[in-house]
């Protein structure tokens, strides 16, 4: 059998394990207005298929709207021990598994939400493609995390990520350098949320790849 890509880092499964207690103290006040902002981009006037990827200890169900069918999905079996009072609201499923190898079908959700997601995982493009591989044409992606501009320097950050990406997430990602790996996805919005425009709220659709475009 194929090895899940989470697997082959073996340091930052038992990272996450051993932080799902203290996580929620370190992140949810200082995230709560960014993670709201960010999370109005969710489309709510009919109900919805949508995947939270990256559901971590569920800081993001207590501000969903009801109507909607969740899939919330993570990695770690600790932090989806949390997320699940948290689901209780939701009309909501918890599954472990991996962001960067979805269990699901192609075109299943019509809504994906990636927070502080697409920067934790060793390969950033391989969760943003798989997010737009289970996403129906047409859908959107609603996404909150830390990149870096492109060509920023940035030298501490990058110095620190070598270390950072085995126990907890990188800080060297460029988010145009990952969406340019994934064709299909065009941004329909892109603000700064919080510490001067290091985390920023992006959202993007799926659109139809022309043949031609295919060919470039």
């Amino acid at each position: 059998m194929k090895q899940l890509p989470h697997r082959q880092n073996p340091l930052l499964r038992m990272s996450y394990s051993l932080i799902a207690p203290a996580y929620d103290l370190f992140i949810q006040r200082a995230m709560l207005a960014a993670r709201t902002r960010s999370l109005h981009a969710l489309p709510n006037a009919q109900a919805a298929n949508v995947l939270i990827s990256g559901v971590g200890t569920g800081l993001d169900l207590p501000l969903l709207p009801t109507l909607h069918r969740y899939t919330a999905l993570d990695f770690n079996a600790a932090m989806l021990a949390h997320a699940r009072p948290r689901a209780a609201r939701l009309d909501a499923a918890l599954v472990l598994g991996d962001s960067m190898a979805l269990p699901f079908p192609d075109a299943h959700f019509d809504h994906v939400v990636l927070h502080l997601i697409t920067a934790v995982v060793p390969e950033p493009h391989r969760c943003l493609s798989e997010a737009a591989r289970v996403l129906k044409t047409g859908g959107t992606i609603i996404l909150f995390d830390k990149f870096l501009q492109p060509k920023q320097n940035a030298w501490l950050r990058r110095a620190l990520t070598p270390l950072s990406q085995r126990i907890a997430t990188r800080m060297d990602v460029v988010f145009e350098e990952v969406l340019a790996e994934v064709p299909e996805l065009v941004v329909l919005s892109d603000q700064p949320l919080m510490v001067n425009g290091w985390f920023r709220g992006i959202v993007l659709r799926k659109t139809a790849i022309s043949k031609t475009r295919l060919e470039l």
